[in-house]
């Protein structure tokens, strides 16, 4: 579902030049739920931003669901990020003048789905994470737990092969964190979605099938 070949990510300015990833191979299959620790630092989000196709490597090749992504064109990865990946982050991202089912539906803005369809897809996203009452609801209404339920509809609404998860848990106590995770859980056991999860929190990283560590960009375990 997901290969990285001697990743490297080298970022240079005019006087320094610093490593993130240092030759990480990476093989990911499908309906793996993955977590990846380390420190702060050792590269843990330039990795998932270069699976989630948002950034790329300096070196190295991904291919994601039987795709070799290299080369593609800015609009050719945004249409395969829409159709193939869902995106959930520790700060939300959410949008505080829309009410919660028009967050939800963004993603199918990009895609050709009447309004009729992208409500009831959005409603039955907010259903699968227990938010259908909160539907009218403003983000600015909503407890943080609340908030990251509805960053997990936003990213499951299109009905995602994989998930990207950076942080969920991260902004939130410990109940909230292990009900925001039961979701995770469910949708990879139930939905079959593959998810790979950064997380600093090692009890949650045990709750998933495997867990990946980076120190000082370098794939250790």
């Amino acid at each position: 579902m997901i290969q990285l070949k001697n990743i490297e990510k080298v970022y240079r300015t005019a006087t320094i030049e610093t490593v993130a990833l240092n030759k990480v191979n990476l093989d990911i299959e499908k309906g793996e739920f993955v977590s990846i620790m380390g420190p702060s630092g050792c590269g843990k989000s330039t990795l998932l931003n270069i699976i989630g196709l948002l950034d790329e490597p300096s070196k190295g090749q991904v291919e994601i669901d039987g795709k070799q992504t290299n080369g593609l064109s800015d609009a050719q990865l945004a249409s395969f990020r829409n159709q193939t990946l869902g995106f959930i982050f520790q700060s939300f991202h959410l949008i505080n003048d829309l009410p919660v089912l028009d967050n939800v539906e963004l993603p199918l803005l990009y895609r050709n789905v009447s309004s009729a369809e992208r409500r009831r897809l959005a409603s039955e996203a907010l259903e699968k994470v227990g938010l259908s009452n909160r539907m009218k609801h403003y983000p600015n209404q909503l407890s943080g737990g609340q908030k990251q339920r509805v960053a997990i509809a936003r990213a499951i609404v299109g009905q995602p092969e994989i998930i990207l998860a950076d942080e969920p848990t991260g902004n939130l106590d410990s109940n909230m964190g292990n009900e925001i995770m039961d979701i995770l859980l469910t949708l990879n056991q139930r939905d079959k979605a593959t998810i790979v999860m950064v997380t600093h929190d090692e009890n949650m990283a045990k709750r998933t099938h495997r867990l990946i560590r980076l120190f000082d960009g370098s794939q250790v375990s």
